[in-house]
């Protein structure tokens, strides 16, 4: 990057000479740093999944979690440093629980995309903070249906119908954009999300990882829940079937 080293890159609260903000593409790396995390809208709902790295054998099974519940129809995806992640999952439940108690329903999934977007890029303006070094993918169903948004450490966001963040985001937005979202049941949807993910993992570079999926759709009754193991276990096998048969065919 040009600028490095010139002072522009000490504060967040610095532009550079050409209208940068390096802080807040530092963070941005953070998140390139992490495993990957996809979010898919399918018909009937939203399947998120995760590259969760496994740092040591010696970690516990499904500790350090990344996928993680907002409210109880809301699930939330992570890339970039764990820490952060919590500390904006708490907001996340905080401004979910504010709405709740002021108009006795639940936030709509805009909404809190809005919010938690403002709060991001509030870290943004001041010299005495730091940007925070995640992406988040909030997944909901409301009453407009389906909804999915990805929350930037710029703390700009949108709303998509698949999106991916981390070291194997550009891969995985191919392969995503080849998909029928509009046709794709959420138990489809999670079959193609496993495929996803190993399809981006990199044996080479990256150490054993976790996969975690979860959903929200008619069949968790529009509640954020982990994908039913039977399931998980069955999508891996396939995932792992196919990159074997790719690899023949190579």
């Amino acid at each position: 990057m040009s600028g490095i080293g010139t002072g522009y890159d000490l504060s967040a609260s610095t532009y550079s000479p050409d209208g940068r903000i390096f802080q807040v593409e530092y963070a941005h790396k953070a998140v390139d740093n992490s495993g990957t995390a996809i979010g898919i809208r399918a018909k009937d709902g939203v399947v998120l999944a995760v590259e969760k790295l496994v740092q040591s054998k010696l970690l516990v099974p499904g500790s350090n979690k990344r996928l993680m519940t907002a409210d109880r129809h809301i699930g939330v995806a992570t890339a970039g440093l764990l820490p952060d992640a919590r500390h904006l999952v708490n907001r996340a439940r905080e401004e979910a629980q504010n709405y709740r108690d002021f108009y006795r329903a639940p936030i709509p999934g805009k909404m809190i995309a809005d919010r938690l977007g403002g709060y991001v890029q509030a870290y943004t303006l001041y010299s005495s903070m730091r940007p925070f070094g995640v992406s988040t993918i909030l997944g909901t169903v409301d009453r407009s249906g389906p909804a999915l948004y990805m929350i930037e450490p710029s703390g700009v966001y949108y709303g998509y119908h698949g999106c991916a963040v981390g070291k194997g985001k550009q891969v995985a937005k191919t392969e995503i954009e080849k998909l029928k979202l509009t046709q794709l049941t959420c138990r489809e949807a999670v079959k193609e999300a496993a495929r996803i993910i190993y399809v981006v993992h990199d044996d080479v570079k990256d150490k054993e990882f976790e996969l975690e999926i979860s959903w929200v759709c008619e069949e968790s009754k529009g509640r954020h829940e982990f994908v039913p193991k039977d399931l998980v276990a069955e999508a891996e096998r396939l995932a792992k079937a196919s990159l074997e048969d790719e690899m023949d065919e190579d």
